[in-house]
């Protein structure tokens, strides 16, 4: 293997230490923010569990494109400082990014799901309200006949 296709390897676990970081750092964060009650608080060890073991096959994916899987003893080493370099050099800007996403994506869709849950369950109560407002001269004489004929006769 030269030398440039060594540098270009480490480069790359490096990058997948900064990817591995804000990916960890994700799933930290929203389980952090999650209500207290909240499923995702619950089970927020089995997520960051889930979370390694995806970053984990995503590096060995990445090994594969870039050296047809051959693992070097440098690469924990690798990924272990890029996870560094993230912490000390782009926390800020992910976390940056990540705060546009949330305004400019995830918080519109989020209102959208609700006001079309909304508007759907509006049209229920009223299709409800409108059969109860029609069905309500039969449920009265239905109770009339009803308790006419079924009457119960103590002895």
């Amino acid at each position: 293997m030269s030398l440039s296709v060594q540098f270009l390897s480490l480069l790359a676990m490096i990058g997948t230490g900064i990817v591995a970081g804000a990916f960890m750092d994700m799933i930290g964060t929203g389980t952090a923010h999650a209500g207290k009650k909240s499923i995702i608080r619950k089970r927020a060890v089995w997520l960051e569990v889930i979370g390694w073991i995806l970053v984990g096959c995503w590096t060995f994916y990445i090994l594969y494109l870039v050296r047809d899987g051959a693992w070097r003893i440098y690469d924990p080493f690798a990924q272990i400082s890029g996870m560094l370099l993230y912490v000390t050099t782009f926390y800020k800007p992910f976390r940056f990014f990540g705060r546009i996403l949330l305004v400019l994506f995830i918080r519109p869709l989020l209102f959208l799901a609700r006001l079309v849950v909304s508007i759907v369950s509006l049209v229920i109560r009223f299709i409800v309200k409108v059969l109860a407002v029609l069905f309500t001269p039969f449920v009265k004489i239905f109770r009339i006949i009803s308790g006419k004929l079924f009457k119960r006769r103590v002895k």
